[in-house]
């Protein structure tokens, strides 16, 4: 096995007719249905951050025959793929050719169809986009359980254009035909600490496409108000003094303020963050060394930690626990949102000192083209920087959504956006201002004319 495919699992393969029969199978289950049922998908996790109570006469839509890869063709550099299929079995399926998608979330267990449906960057998103860019096509099951091929240029390009950002209201993705990149073996990392006054300027520098030997990976970390790194990644054939692994008792994170320079596998890349969640696992205690060598290695990863904050939001249990120590209570922030870089400046500041959360995860990312996406609606050309924080602060008096809401306010006022996974405070009238009320309005009358799935605000919403 190569360097880049140290640690991976061989990824389910699916042909074409057991495909078409799962196809068929979930087709006929879901038009059987009765009347005004409500539905969700039945996946084996969910990276979704809205943690709202299940109706009782919700149907679980099983979707565990629609998890693989169906081909990967190494000579057009594409995959087909089921829409359930998560990232981490896509990247064992590409690699294995030399190939990765032209985008792939940070977390495994991301689905190829929920980042397209929601959305997904990383650290090559400055130069690919958004990973519903790298899509040549997709069958949609419509709410009126109808199967449909979206193209850009097709009979449903509206659909295609409108998908991103509709987190299922729209429909399902059964299958995707979407664009792979060449990947070598290893990413050579440089860890380059950046004035505060510097940093819009050097990622802006870092992430011009017209630069000779430009990088391919770009992401920053933001520690403190004063202290920030820019992490330029390259793909290279040479594992340098051999490659780390951050999957053991290492700490990805930490070594940004550590290194200066790295090496680690393309897979290793690819996954650095999921095995600590970023650095949000120190709130279970798995950064506590004893605590690491204990901690089983198959459980470090980003769906178990996310199980277990699922668990404490059902049972409320620190809630209690700081009623019992008279405590403040807290107010989850777990966020992602982009701003323009020219802005970028401005938010953080505005961020440390009315939020307070660190550290931050900083992605520059761009529209890849000049298509443009309705219910997201980033300018073609703009270079944008997603700031990403995942924390709890203490409760203002009264006002338990008062730095979410400060958040969306201010976001707003920099010309940025918000992404949806998370909770949103937005009223129904604004909401819709920046999402683009009447495309949604325009694609939901023609798709689900009965209403049958629910609309986008009160998805994200509830």
């Amino acid at each position: 096995m190569s360097a880049a495919g140290a640690h991976m699992s061989t990824p389910p393969v699916v042909s074409p007719s057991v495909h078409a029969a799962a196809v068929a199978d979930l087709v006929g289950r879901y038009r059987a249905l009765p009347p005004g049922t409500r539905v969700r998908l039945g996946k084996k996790s969910s990276n979704l951050f809205r943690f709202g109570g299940r109706a009782d006469d919700t149907a679980r839509l099983d979707t565990a025959a629609l998890t693989g890869v169906i081909g990967v063709d190494p000579v057009a550099r594409t995959a087909e793929v089921q829409g359930m299929t998560t990232y981490e079995d896509l990247v064992a399926g590409t690699l294995a050719h030399g190939l990765m998608p032209l985008v792939v979330p940070q977390l495994k267990t991301i689905t190829l169809g929920g980042a397209v449906t929601g959305l997904g960057i990383e650290s090559t998103s400055f130069r690919h986009g958004l990973p519903h860019e790298s899509v040549l096509e997709m069958d949609v099951l419509t709410p009126d359980g109808e199967i449909v091929t979206a193209t850009p240029d097709g009979e449903h390009a509206a659909l295609f254009q409108g998908f991103p950002n509709s987190y299922g209201t729209l429909g399902y993705a059964l299958r995707l035909k979407i664009e792979l990149q060449p990947a070598a073996p290893y990413v050579r990392l440089e860890h380059r600490r950046v004035a505060s006054s510097d940093l819009a300027a050097r990622i802006t520098e870092l992430c011009d496409l017209d630069a000779v030997g430009g990088p391919d990976f770009v992401d920053g970390t933001v520690f403190t108000a004063g202290e920030q790194y820019l992490t330029i990644g390259t793909f290279t054939d040479d594992p340098g003094p051999g490659p780390s692994d951050y999957t053991g008792q290492q700490i990805f994170y930490r070594s940004i303020r550590e290194r200066t320079v790295d090496h680690l596998t393309a897979h290793d890349y690819i996954w650095r963050w999921d095995t600590d969640w970023f650095w949000c696992s120190r709130a279970f205690g798995v950064q506590n060394p004893l605590v690491r060598r204990l901690w089983p290695r198959q459980y470090r990863r980003s769906d178990v930690y996310r199980r277990l904050v699922a668990l404490d939001r059902r049972t409320g249990f620190s809630s209690r626990i700081h009623r019992l120590t008279r405590t403040p209570q807290e107010e989850p922030v777990i966020q992602d949102v982009e701003i323009p870089v020219e802005r970028l400046a401005e938010f953080l500041d505005a961020f440390h000192t009315d939020i307070g959360i660190a550290p931050v995860w900083l992605c520059p990312l761009r529209l890849r083209g000049k298509q443009r996406w309705p219910l997201y609606p980033m300018e073609p050309g703009e270079l944008y920087v997603n700031a990403g924080f995942w924390s709890a602060v203490p409760e203002v008096p009264g006002q338990p959504e008062a730095h979410n809401r400060r958040i969306e306010e201010l976001v707003a006022s920099l010309g940025g956006h918000k992404s949806l996974y998370s909770t949103v405070h937005y009223g129904e009238g604004e909401f819709w201002d920046h999402y683009n009320g009447p495309a949604y309005r325009a694609l939901k009358e023609r798709y689900d004319p009965h209403g049958k799935l629910p609309d986008l605000y009160s998805k994200v919403s509830g």
